[in-house]
């Protein structure tokens, strides 16, 4: 997805966004330049290995592929994230004739934001992929199937979750830290944060419905000192409120001090997850307490909707700045694509992507059902000279039954 979507959004840059990169593509083009030169073809070129090759080439082979992948993809996400830290936090550059013009690239590269983001988003993927493991796994174990695999990706997925999950609060409040000095304008969007706290302690609001019109919050709860302690590491520190900028130069808390709770309400229910696989662990009752494999279900996707509320938060918070303090978003958009045009190709695009990623998500759904099968199982069906009918590439599982009671019971070891 990542590839492909990663076509489309170069493209935007030219067609919707030509102001933007007029006036800053001597930093955004580089970047991104060397995303393509040194991530984007490593991808494409064993992608095509990792995802159709099991059983056209060897094991060896299959996982140098797959470690190329999962190389490259760390080595785009390293050059995107710089491009876009750079535009929350931008350094290293002069502005000559309304042009900005790059002074120091290692500034640029590793501008104020980045280390935090990199690392953050660096561990929300792991989660995502670590809460999609346990997230099948469990799904097996609701089923009533006991064999070693299920139990053993159940167990490993829910380590990762334990380790990259405490790993991300740790990073989270750092990134915190990093955003109230740098953006506090989000900050306080974030926090419904209205009013300085001069040598008063901050709540933590767990509930508000922040008024953008009236600058104030409807029906707050909160806990005392507790804002100023995470914010600041103090129980008095000062945190700027929202007011104390122009209204024009706001980000709309409403949304982000929603998308945020979403995010941090999320991490939460992932270390208590972890935390109480622990206990069961020690009881030893891991692959018998059913009512924690539902919750462990129910799970399996939090980890993508917290990732999401994530980058809505920091991309919202950053409004009305496309470049963060430097460029307004409204100054960044091309003037000769009108409103008509954006709306039809963005109808075009939710279409599209509708269709395939409804498509991706029917075929995982199916590969989920099925489930993982011990490649020498004697009672999996052949599917060709050489080959079985096992989930192992995509739709190589297109003539299973999502439904299938077969598929549900199948593989059962009580």
């Amino acid at each position: 997805m990542g590839v492909v979507s990663g076509v489309v959004m170069s493209y935007q840059f030219g067609t919707n966004w030509s102001e933007f990169s007029r006036v800053a593509g001597s930093i955004t083009g580089p970047l991104l330049t060397y995303e393509v030169l040194s991530a984007f073809f490593l991808e494409a070129g064993f992608l095509g290995i990792m995802l159709f090759g099991w059983g056209r080439v060897g094991p060896r082979a299959h996982f140098f592929a797959t470690l190329m992948v999962a190389i490259g993809t760390c080595i785009s996400m390293f050059w995107i994230l710089s491009s876009n830290s750079w535009m929350q936090t931008p350094q290293g550059f002069a502005i000559e004739n309304g042009i900005i013009v790059p002074k120091d690239w290692l500034a640029i590269v590793f501008n104020p934001s980045f280390p935090y983001r990199f690392a953050h988003m660096g561990a929300a993927a792991f989660l995502v992929s670590s809460l999609l493991v346990v997230g099948t796994s469990a799904w097996h174990l609701v089923k009533g199937r006991r064999d070693e695999l299920v139990k053993k990706s159940f167990s490993m997925g829910l380590w990762m979750v334990l380790v990259t999950s405490c790993l991300q609060v740790v990073i989270g409040d750092n990134h915190g830290l990093n955003t109230r000095e740098h953006q506090p304008a989000k900050l306080a969007a974030m926090e419904g944060h209205w009013e300085t706290n001069h040598n008063e302690p901050m709540p933590l609001l767990l509930f508000a419905i922040p008024d953008m019109k009236e600058e104030r919050n409807h029906f707050e709860v909160g806990v005392p000192y507790l804002g100023s302690l995470i914010l600041t590491h103090s129980l008095d520190g000062q945190v700027t409120g929202l007011k104390e900028f122009a209204p024009e130069d706001r980000p709309n808390s409403t949304i982000i001090f929603w998308s945020f709770r979403v995010m941090v309400g999320l991490g939460v229910l992932m270390v208590t997850l972890s935390l109480i696989a622990l206990w069961l662990r020690k009881r030893g009752k891991l692959y018998e307490t059913s009512w924690f494999h539902k919750f462990a279900v129910v799970m399996g996707p939090a980890g993508y909707v917290a990732m999401l509320a994530g980058w809505i938060t920091t991309e919202v918070g950053r409004q009305p700045w496309v470049v963060y303090g430097i460029m307004r978003t409204k100054d960044g958009l091309s003037h000769t694509v009108s409103a008509d045009q954006v709306g039809l190709s963005l109808f075009i695009f939710v279409v599209v992507y509708t269709i395939v990623f409804g498509s991706g998500i029917y075929y995982t759904l199916k590969l989920i059902n099925k489930g993982p099968v011990f490649i020498d199982t004697p009672n999996m069906e052949a599917g060709g000279v050489g080959h079985f009918k096992t989930p192992m590439r995509p739709l190589s599982a297109v003539d299973e039954n999502i439904d299938s009671k077969q598929n549900s019971g199948e593989n059962r070891h009580d």
